[in-house]
């Protein structure tokens, strides 16, 4: 997989051109996420040839799309909160009844999410929980705390890799400290800042695409991930164990949108039919270790991931939550405090 692509304007209008001859598919999509041969299977039913270029966090993708990307690709596979933010954008298309013979295949917790009412402009792709995983060779203390993140051990500390995503590190704060996702109170906000450039203090890097890597070459003791990966840095061979703190982790979902001005709409349709079929979005499932919102993969599933730590969190776990999105002033404090931060 490519890593976050810095492209040109020029070079996004010929790909634009490109993608609109007939028989493509141009999908911006999660490094690290999907199977090739889930890609390959859906070119060679359809005769399409697909392009991908990838993203390493929601707010990439965001940007990206806002620099002039609309028009490019045909479908991405942005998070739950994103989703709302870029229909509020007017960056989606909306799916017509009747255009997606497959939508029955959605399991009903999931049909209807507050993020985008009646799955108007997406399908669940997979979910799962952002939280953190320590290396059990270097600390074998309590690991279920975000004082491991934000008020590390001696052990830990200057070992630390944290995800280059505003939303999770920026939610993963406010449980630490036990404070709204998007406070308006500016003593909060204050603590919230002056505790985040602390704790940076700790951190030896931001990181998102390698945050497997770095966890399996021993570069970092901790990594702030997400649970698929973590699932696979151990089976790579690290000694890391995935925490649930008490006070609260993260859970998302994932979702393939349709695109504002796709230039390719009804193969971008197809593809999100064909990933609604159980066994297609079940290989997607296998590789990368989270979870489907379709019905009927069961069959198709690995049955190692029934047990799979990461994706079961203990009796004494805090509550996963979702990331929330601010209005657009309390957004605009978040995004100085994460500035900030990333100075």
């Amino acid at each position: 997989m490519k890593k976050l692509m810095t492209t040109t304007v020029a070079a996004l209008a010929l790909t634009a051109g490109m993608a609109a001859a007939e028989g493509k598919l141009v999908v911006y999509h999660w490094f690290e996420y999907i199977p090739q041969e889930v890609l390959d299977n859906f070119s060679e039913q359809y005769d399409v040839e697909v392009v991908m270029d990838t993203y390493d966090s929601n707010e990439a993708l965001l940007a990206s799309l806002k620099a002039g990307a609309v028009g490019t690709y045909d479908v991405a596979v942005p998070g739950d909160y994103m989703v709302q933010i870029m229909a509020g954008e007017g960056l989606l298309d909306t799916i017509k009844d009747g255009e997606l013979a497959n939508k029955g295949n959605i399991l009903p917790q999931w049909a209807d999410p507050s993020f985008d009412p009646g799955r108007a402009h997406s399908i669940p792709y997979q979910w799962g929980s952002t939280s953190f995983a320590v290396n059990r060779d270097v600390y074998d203390g309590d690991i279920n705390t975000t004082d491991i993140l934000f008020n590390p051990p001696a052990e830990l500390s200057g070992k630390i890799n944290m995800l280059d995503s505003q939303g999770e590190v920026m939610a993963m704060a406010a449980l630490h400290m036990g404070i709204p996702q998007c406070s308006t109170d500016r003593d909060q906000l204050k603590s919230l800042n002056a505790m985040l450039q602390e704790a940076k203090t700790h951190w030896a890097s931001f990181n998102s695409d390698t945050a497997k890597e770095v966890l399996v070459s021993g570069d970092a003791a901790v990594g702030q991930i997400y649970d698929g990966f973590a699932a696979k840095a151990r089976e790579e061979g690290a000694n890391t164990e995935y925490a649930f703190p008490t006070q609260g982790y993260v859970v998302w979902m994932d979702n393939v949108v349709l695109l504002k001005d796709a230039p390719n709409r009804d193969n971008a349709l197809k593809f999100m039919d064909f990933l609604l079929e159980p066994e297609n979005i079940a290989a997607v499932t296998n590789y990368a270790r989270y979870v489907s919102g379709v019905a009927g993969v069961e069959p198709f599933l690995d049955p190692a991931l029934a047990t799979q730590p990461e994706s079961n969190p203990p009796a004494e776990a805090g509550e996963g939550v979702f990331i929330q999105v601010c209005d657009q002033a309390t957004q605009e404090v978040y995004d100085q405090i994460w500035t900030n931060l990333k100075k």
